[in-house]
């Protein structure tokens, strides 16, 4: 087995030979010519892994030569050799879409590295990744066990979701199977640390050491940050790795000023996480300060019709009522085109909202449709579709013309979702809700409040009853609650599909990002 066929191309070649025995020691086989026109017809038969091309050879020019080659094979990797230094040249020859280039004299080591550097990186990336997760998973082990403040399990939930997207693509097996084990192990550490602190943050009185909530967010994080033109986007779905899919599709834009996370409250579900942000209150206080524009699980009619009406009641009470503002909340397609149409109002506000709820209705076709299924099998290809849908969205339209407006723009979810596999069975009357991580309704039953975090009295973290007798019951984990009704049928049609509302980093733990326009 070799490490890789090259071809080198050289007027010279025959003085190239203690490089071409250097590189055969190393396990490469290498061919080589002396002149372009050669250079296109081996390429044009034969299967190579890179091609190392001097720049100046009589007759046709490494730099003629090369347009042929990526023609021929637009993904080969070229290794440019050359005496000059000059800019022009080197501008000409990166254009061109060289992998590397080297200057003459040519160091043996110098080539070998380059070779590495273009055939080996993934290998040597991924191997090198290995090593240090290896290294990195006892430290990660002693903090599950100490972990006990939201400010600590957010540093573990950023440490296992950057190694969860840097060993992705890792052919070791063995490595990916430690760090699933390792996930599971801080899922029900972060749930029992949920379960005995849930209660005190969300009862604190103002100054007490608690994390930023939904309820808080606006006050706490977003307000204080409008400075000049400032743009709130909220994507529904939106978790820490899926911003870290679509990071760099923004580099060219915007420094990220700012990347941190607040706590979604519980349900995690878009009726309570999301009036909640724009009302800057908790959902029991909705319901008593404004109780015509609440809905409780088991009442008809849309949970999310005052959203901007709770805003902008906000900014008065805060102090902002002077700011113009723009709220906009994109549902279908059509509305975001509509948008960057209509950009000039954006542009004119002085606080601008965007509500974008793609990531929530891809999440639902991934349940109801098989082909979104397949394409989004496991985190990964989530993540993969995430950024397929991201770069070619009115969305990165948006922020470009955002960016190149001055605008600052901060990007957050109002909850995070989770691939769920695990039915817990739970018994419920009709009125009782119908969400897969929480149920809310009288005489629930038929679980073991061990797996569940069981709420007996809602008012005490803040949540309406549906009646007098109503209680609370969220999932941990990746399980989901299902009636024993048809329970093998239901079992079959939602595991392994993305859900929200109940409790897990991947729920609770919701980034935030400030974007400071280039």
């Amino acid at each position: 087995m070799t490490n890789g066929k090259i071809l080198w191309v050289d007027d010279e070649v025959e003085l190239l030979k203690p490089h071409i025995m250097f590189l055969e020691t190393r396990g490469y086989v290498v061919e080589k010519c002396n002149n372009g026109y050669d250079a296109i017809e081996l390429v044009r038969g034969n299967r190579y892994d890179l091609v190392i091309l001097d720049e100046m050879m009589p007759g046709m020019t490494g730099l003629e030569t090369l347009p042929y080659i990526k023609e021929v094979r637009p993904d080969l990797p070229v290794i440019m050799v050359t005496k000059s230094e000059e800019e022009r040249i080197m501008d000409k020859a990166i254009g061109s879409r060289i992998a590397d280039y080297i200057i003459k004299p040519v160091n043996p080591n110098q080539v070998l590295l380059s070779i590495k550097k273009n055939i080996h990186s993934r290998e040597l990336v991924t191997n090198q990744s290995t090593a240090d997760y290896r290294v990195e998973f006892g430290r990660i082990a002693a903090q599950l066990g100490q972990a006990d403040s939201f400010a600590e399990w957010k540093g573990i939930y950023k440490k296992l979701v950057t190694w969860e997207i840097e060993l992705s693509g890792s052919g070791d097996e063995s490595i990916r199977e430690v760090l699933a084990f390792q996930r599971e192990e801080a899922a029900m550490a972060f749930g029992k640390f949920v379960r005995r602190s849930y209660r005190d943050w969300i009862g604190a009185s103002a100054g007490e050491e608690v994390p930023v909530m939904s309820h808080t967010l606006m006050r706490n994080v977003v307000f204080p940050e409008v400075d000049g033109k400032t743009t709130f986007l909220l994507i529904d779905n939106f978790r820490y790795d899926q911003w870290m899919a679509v990071r760099d599709l923004m580099r060219d834009l915007y420094d990220v000023a700012t990347e941190d996370f607040y706590c979604a409250i519980l349900p995690t579900a878009t009726q309570y996480a999301r009036n909640a942000i724009f009302a800057g209150l908790t959902p029991l206080a909705i319901d008593k300060v404004l109780p015509d524009k609440w809905l409780n699980d088991n009442e008809e009619g849309g949970k999310n019709q005052y959203e901007e009406d709770f805003l902008r009641r906000l900014l008065a009470q805060s102090g902002h009522g002077d700011w113009k503002v723009t709220f906009d909340k994109l549902v279908r397609p059509e509305q975001g085109r509509r948008l960057v149409e209509n950009i000039q109002r954006v542009y004119d506000a002085d606080f601008s909202v965007i509500v974008y709820n793609f990531l929530d209705i891809l999440s639902h076709a991934r349940t109801e449709t098989e082909i979104i299924r397949e394409l989004t099998e496991d985190d990964a290809a989530f993540r993969s579709l995430t950024r397929s849908w991201f770069e070619h969205s009115d969305l990165l339209v948006l922020l470009r013309l955002l960016a190149a407006r001055g605008h600052k723009v901060i990007i957050t979810s109002d909850h995070g979702t989770i691939r769920v596999d695990d039915p817990v069975k739970i018994i419920g009357d009709r009125e009782s809700s119908q969400n897969l991580r929480y149920k809310t309704g009288r005489r629930l039953a038929g679980y073991n409040p061990k797996d569940v975090y069981e709420v007996l009295h809602p008012e005490e973290i803040q949540l309406p009853k549906s009646n007098l007798s109503s209680t609370y019951v969220f999932a941990l984990g990746r399980d989901f609650l299902i009636y024993p009704n048809n329970a093998s049928q239901f079992t079959r049609y939602y595991r392994h599909t993305f859900q929200h509302g109940g409790i897990s980093m991947e729920e609770m733990i919701v980034p935030y990002i400030v974007l400071n326009p280039k």
